[in-house]
């Protein structure tokens, strides 16, 4: 059935290809940091994406595809913040779709959506900080060897891997996720406001659901996928405009030797240890 909401093309539109609507798609994916290179999600990067797509002044809505396990609390937020500036100023409501995940601060991003759309099988939530690191203390003992360290300031060895923790360190550095905490919650309150269904302690606390829970649980708008929905809303013949980086005329190739491959292995290792705590 026809939705009647949807302008029907006359036999010289379709002809001369006018009328048909187009949506501009930003597909945003990989780990949220503020490093520069390929993978990796981050205002720099992601900005002329966004700017191009919402340029697009025939174009009723914005798509962005998120697929992201998190990173940079901060990366999230002003990526997250400049889509809803952008939305504001070209009057164009913004549909996320989520593939894998959406997860931290991949939700944090999405949350900028005036809708949001997943699969059954996504992954959705973990509104939580993490700190992660490793204690080498007894290893280093055994090893025979002395840890020196000259600071100007009690704290500025902070959880040192090489000494032992502190008391002072792990209440201080509880606090400061707890305030990165309260901004996430924050922001997904103020972006779901009146569509969140559970309660503080269930959304809140760290935790990730499927798509189908989330939406139960409010997080998300409805179950589907980009080309159903945006062909349901817009018509059979909608045009979806993957937006993507731009390329110079002149790739050189990269010259890095054993220090580049060293530093792409471990920027690599670290990826795949981030995806791999959500199961993927």
């Amino acid at each position: 059935m026809n939705d009647p909401a949807v302008p029907k093309r006359t036999w010289l539109q379709r002809v001369l290809r006018r009328g048909k609507v187009t949506i501009p798609v930003v597909r945003l994916h990989g780990v949220i940091a503020a490093e520069q290179r390929p993978g990796r999600l981050n205002i720099a990067s992601v900005e002329p994406l966004l700017k191009r797509a919402f340029a697009m002044r025939q174009a009723p809505a914005v798509a962005i595809i998120i697929n992201s396990p998190g990173g940079s609390p901060v990366q999230s937020r002003l990526i997250s913040k400049r889509i809803r500036d952008l939305a504001r100023l070209n009057s164009k409501p913004v549909l996320v779709f989520v593939e894998d995940a959406a997860a931290s601060g991949g939700y944090f991003i999405a949350v900028a959506g005036d809708e949001i759309f997943a699969d059954p099988s996504s992954i959705v939530g973990s509104i939580g900080v993490i700190m992660a690191g490793f204690g080498f203390v007894g290893a280093i003992e055994k090893l025979g060897i002395e840890r020196r360290v000259h600071t100007a300031g009690n704290s500025k060895s902070t959880l040192d891997p090489f000494l032992p923790e502190k008391a002072d360190d792990v209440e201080r550095i509880t606090r400061f996720e707890g305030d990165i905490h309260q901004v996430f919650i924050d922001h997904v309150k103020a972006g779901r406001a009146g569509r969140l269904k559970g309660s503080d302690e269930e959304l809140f606390n760290g935790q990730w659901w499927t798509g189908l829970r989330g939406l139960e649980l409010g997080l998300v708008d409805a179950i589907g996928d980009l080309h159903e929905t945006l062909t349901s809303r817009y018509g059979p013949d909608v045009h979806l405009k993957l937006i993507e980086p731009k390329r110079g005329w002149l790739q050189l190739p990269r010259i890095g030797l054993a220090a580049g491959l060293s530093a792409d292995l471990a920027a690599t290792l670290e990826d795949r240890a981030i995806w791999a705590r959500l199961g993927l």
